[in-house]
């Protein structure tokens, strides 16, 4: 088991800061579907409580579509989708891996999540938030 380490991440411009704690050793999804592949999130997803926003609430604008659960949240200034509320997890968060500062991981593992088929596969997420 990896140790439980404090990552700390935000938006490209700066104005949406947040932590999250999560092991220092980390396992995340890549998925396929129309949102994640173009932008190349990569899905650390952790309980609600692990997740806390520092700055930049004032900077976020929620885009949601199909069955409106999974809230996007982009900074309305850059446009950098760093975290969001999954559709998968509405108890949690996801955070693009891709969008938290060096240095506070030690290992990535990537899964591939097969988000085209969502409907299939989904639920095969719902325990990361827990």
């Amino acid at each position: 088991m990896s140790t439980t380490v404090i990552h700390r991440g935000g938006c490209h411009c700066g104005a949406v800061r947040f932590e999250v704690d999560a092991p220092a050793r980390v396992r995340v999804q890549s998925c396929n579907c129309s949102m994640c592949r173009p932008s190349g999130y990569l899905h650390l997803i952790v309980p609600a409580s692990a997740f806390r926003l520092l700055q930049g609430a004032d900077q976020l604008s929620t885009y949601t579509f199909n069955t409106g659960i999974a809230k996007h949240l982009f900074c309305k200034v850059c446009g950098i989708k760093s975290f969001y509320v999954p559709r998968s997890n509405p108890d949690g968060f996801s955070v693009n891996l891709n969008c938290l500062d060096a240095g506070s991981i030690e290992s990535v593992e990537i899964d591939a999540f097969d988000g085209q088929d969502w409907e299939q596969h989904g639920e095969s997420l719902a325990h990361l938030s827990r």
